[in-house]
């Protein structure tokens, strides 16, 4: 729980503003978004394996980024994708 002392010689809007600072340094709301809804477990997990996916990628695509810049995208050179043979 966030708790503030207001000074004797301080304004409204400044104790405001250290208790919403305070509020967010404490993740207060982002604790309280969290058990906003039921989850169940099984959709708990895949949330939870989902968002290791989405942080390894940025992970490494930020690894691989500085290294040189080498066509960058799927089916490029340097792309995780092997050549298609749809040349009919």
């Amino acid at each position: 729980m966030a708790y503030i002392s207001v000074n004797n010689n301080e304004s409204i809007e400044s104790a405001l503003r250290r208790f919403k600072r305070k509020v967010i340094s404490e993740e207060i709301i982002k604790d309280l978004k969290k058990h906003a809804h039921f989850i169940p477990p099984g959709q708990k997990a895949k949330l939870k394996s989902a968002n290791a996916r989405k942080r390894n990628r940025r992970r490494f695509r930020q690894m691989r980024s500085p290294m040189g810049n080498s066509g960058g995208g799927p089916g490029g050179p340097g792309g995780s994708r092997p050549p298609s043979s749809n040349n009919r």
